[in-house]
């Protein structure tokens, strides 16, 4: 890894998804000392695997290259991948951060010519797709991953395969000796970004997520409409392969319940409503089934927009269960709660709109720090000068995160500058 020079005016951010790079450019470009943490070997995070952003359904890769460009030109920046935080101590303007560094096996020689995974025939479930996919053991994480360098896959080493993907690269890039590193570093203060997962659907007994393969969550729905899917943009019943016509879009599952997540996770809403545009630009068509729709402002526009499409229609409900018959279609069953009808209704593919949860549960923290009920990052005087950025500290969109990430890199600043103006 080499030295890594850091004092207690250098702000360390933990998380490379869009909120800890936004924090991380933020603080960089204003003249201060960043070290930026990812645990996966690629930045990007959720945004990076998204296929549109709502409202205005443009494609992400165009924002995060901007952000990758302004990373690369900053000097005040470095990035760190494969990389999480083991303990934390020390007070506001110094503290002290143990981190773990995986081996990536493959070195900064590295071209991405990709004759490695050409060479090699392990597969294992693509995480960049949600599992929906294989990957290759020798792989670069998507088209977008920066750095843009290969990984090898830990559950190869020792095989015939691994030193297969090695004789391949003419570079020498690839290192199967690697080990994990440990390294210690002291900064004045820390932005959380460590961001947030989608609550696990398999706890939604009725809707049948683990037994019937045409129940997918609105996460894997958005990776099958991207051309780089694991689809090629196709919208697929996983069943059998045909094009899904009729879709079913259920809101709130596992959110707003006292059984599962309490909370409203916010952005819902707007990615189911993103999603039947997905589904009608493919001339098919979507129904909603929802409690309440949250949509307010430039939002409600697109709301209406939606509301407009002769090919999305809503239902006021919350479906009670899920069957299935004979062919592997869902049947949604339940009450419409403005006509109380009863109805059985049968799809082709059911997308659950699963909420958000943090990233790290509440007892897995590597520091003391407040949380709250639903396990985010409280703004709390006892957290001294660690600041939590976007959805560690709530759920939030894409846009909102962006913004509190900038908060949390001028409190980071901040704490930073009142360090130097005591030590100068």
């Amino acid at each position: 890894m080499g030295d890594v020079i850091a004092t207690n005016q250098t702000i360390l951010v933990v998380g490379g998804g869009i909120s800890g790079i936004s924090a991380a450019i933020e603080a960089a470009e204003c003249g201060k000392q960043v070290i930026l943490l990812e645990k996966s070997p690629s930045l990007g995070g959720r945004v990076s695997q998204l296929h549109k952003y709502f409202p205005k359904l443009c494609f992400p890769s165009c924002g995060i290259e901007i952000n990758l460009r302004r990373i690369k030109a900053n000097k005040n920046l470095r990035v760190i991948t494969m990389a999480e935080v083991a303990k934390v101590t020390g007070d506001a303007g110094n503290y002290s951060v143990e981190v773990k560094i995986a081996p990536r096996f493959v070195n900064e020689k590295c071209t991405a010519c990709g004759d490695c995974s050409n060479a090699v025939e392990s597969e294992f479930d693509d995480e960049f797709n949600y599992g929906l996919k294989q990957r290759k053991g020798a792989y670069l994480v998507s088209n977008m991953a920066y750095p843009q360098r290969y990984v090898i896959d830990p559950r190869m080493i020792g095989s015939e395969d691994a030193n297969k993907a090695k004789d391949a690269c003419k570079v020498g890039a690839i290192d199967l000796q690697m080990q994990e590193e440990s390294l210690t570093i002291n900064v004045g203060a820390i932005i959380w970004a460590t961001g947030w997962k989608p609550y696990d659907a398999k706890k939604i007994q009725p809707y049948g997520y683990d037994r019937f393969a045409n129940v997918v969550t609105n996460v894997e729905f958005e990776r099958m409409a991207d051309a780089f899917g694991p689809t090629g943009g196709k919208i697929l019943r996983p069943s059998d392969g045909k094009e899904a016509k009729n879709i079913a879009f259920i809101q709130c599952a596992g959110s707003r319940d006292e059984n599962h997540l309490k909370h409203c996770s916010r952005i819902c809403c707007m990615a189911s409503l993103k999603q039947t545009t997905y589904v009608s630009e493919r001339e098919g068509k979507s129904t909603v089934y929802y409690i309440d729709i949250r949509a307010i402002d430039r939002i409600d526009d697109f709301y209406q927009k939606v509301q407009a499409d002769e090919n999305v229609s809503f239902i006021k409900s919350k479906v009670a269960n899920i069957i299935e018959d004979k062919d592997g279609n869902p049947i949604l069953k339940g009450v419409d709660t403005e006509g109380y009808n009863r109805y059985e209704n049968q799809h082709d593919l059911v997308v659950l709109a699963t909420g958000m949860e943090p990233s790290i549960p509440a007892d897995a923290f590597p520091m003391d720090i407040k949380i709250n009920e639903e396990g985010f990052i409280e703004a709390d005087e006892s957290n001294g000068a660690i600041f939590a950025a976007g959805c560690s500290s709530d759920a939030l969109d894409v846009n909102r995160a962006v913004q509190q990430a900038t908060g949390a890199a001028l409190r980071a600043i901040q704490v930073v500058n009142k360090v130097a103006g005591m030590e100068g």
